[in-house]
């Protein structure tokens, strides 16, 4: 009887690498190789389609795209706006957060199937390595997990020759940059900033400033939730992070470059362009401005910061993020009304809020004008008791308040 094949899912993003894994392992080593797209918002129609096509031309069994695009949203972008995370203050940790739900995605389908094992392209110097394989060993455990790239330290040239030379025509030229798309941003890398002293020229990017003067956005939220845009309401999240991405690009809103650390150790740096999640998270954030209290927001900085950086760091399974998530949802109750931005080109300001839930509007007073919840004497009252730990610290140190 024959042997039966080993079965195998690939990770194909239609990449080079993913590209090579897949004809190697189908023609190499004898194995029913699955290709498995998982889509997180960055692939087109167009590009799903042709991914479907060359996945069988190069020896696939079958191809799948698994749509995690809402999935996405509900268990990452949503909290990431609900905690204003931004990966050292300038990020929208956009790709990072990406692959977690891809290699999520992956390994639900590879027990799905009864896989053997599940291949990935990652190399060995990069995070994506790292969120791949940790996904793939806590959701699948036992199956195998093969990484050409790394392991056989192949060039590209070589991927690609191995690639024609078995009858697929290979047009994977090594270009100047290379992108990322996705919902939450495109990143952006090569090319200049592989030079700490430049930064990125206009044709590195994407998306270009189409569009000249100023414009207000109006942004309405609910619990925290991006609900309507210039008053037109979108019950698709996704849909309403595509249409703020849209007004946003036409003005090249969201260009920056980033600089951190990496999993593995070393600094990296990426350019982006990201209109839609700045201009969320900032709206967002200023909302909460008018919305929560003092310590509800320094709270919810702190355990959203962990949230982001757990997140870039393949820690998205620890059972904490689940708790950070409901004290995130917990903070969004009062987070309500809409927040009016301004928009020019390359940039936006904030211009004011519409809430019920605004602070500023309180009977007690009026910042700068007058008080109306204290007397006079009451207020001298309090700074003087305000005042006590000072006075009786200085009172027997006098000779330090001639150094000051």
């Amino acid at each position: 009887m024959e042997e039966k094949k080993k079965k195998v899912v690939v990770a194909f993003s239609g990449g080079l690498d993913t590209s090579f894994t897949v004809m190697y392992l189908a023609k190499e080593k004898g194995y029913e190789v699955h290709a498995a797209c998982a889509n997180t918002g960055g692939f087109s129609a167009e590009q799903l389609k042709t991914n479907e096509e060359n996945a069988y031309k190069l020896g696939a069994t079958k191809y799948v795209t698994l749509d995690v695009t809402h999935e996405y949203y509900e268990k990452s972008l949503k909290y990431m706006v609900f905690g204003n995370v931004l990966r050292n203050g300038t990020y929208p940790i956009s790709v990072s957060s990406e692959r977690i739900f891809q290699a999520l995605a992956i390994a639900r389908y590879a027990n799905e199937i009864g896989a053997d094992a599940i291949a990935h392209g990652s190399t060995g110097a990069g995070n994506d390595q790292v969120r791949f394989d940790m996904t793939f060993l806590v959701m699948a455990p036992g199956v195998e997990i093969i990484t050409l790239t790394r392991d056989m330290a192949l060039s590209r040239q070589e991927e690609i020759d191995y690639l024609n030379q078995h009858g697929f025509a290979a047009d994977f030229a090594k270009l100047k940059y290379s992108y990322n798309v996705g919902i939450w941003g495109t990143s952006i890398c090569g090319g200049e900033i592989l030079d700490s002293a430049q930064g990125l020229p206009e044709t590195a990017y994407l998306k270009h400033c189409t569009k000249e003067g100023t414009e207000q956005l109006k942004l309405t939220f609910e619990q925290g939730e991006l609900k309507a845009i210039n008053g037109e309401r979108y019950d698709d999240p996704i849909q309403a992070i595509q249409k703020v991405e849209e007004i946003g690009a036409a003005y090249a809103i969201g260009r920056d470059m980033h600089v951190g650390d990496t999993i593995i150790g070393i600094k990296g740096r990426v350019g982006f362009e990201a209109a839609a999640p700045m201009l969320i998270i900032g709206a967002h954030k200023f909302l909460e401005k008018y919305t929560l209290s003092k310590w509800q927001q320094y709270w919810k900085d702190q355990v959203a910061n962990w949230y982001g950086m757990f997140l870039h760091e393949s820690e998205y399974l620890e059972p904490v993020m689940r708790d950070i998530e409901a004290m995130l949802v917990s903070s969004q109750r009062n987070v309500n009304g809409t927040a009016i931005l301004e928009l020019r080109p390359y940039g936006f300001h904030t211009v004011g809020v519409e809430s019920t839930d605004d602070l500023v509007k309180n009977k007690f007073g009026e910042y700068g004008e007058m008080q109306k919840g204290w007397t006079a004497e009451d207020a001298k009252g309090f700074i003087k008791v305000l005042s006590t730990p000072l006075r009786a610290y200085y009172a027997g140190h006098k000779d330090e308040l001639n150094n000051i």
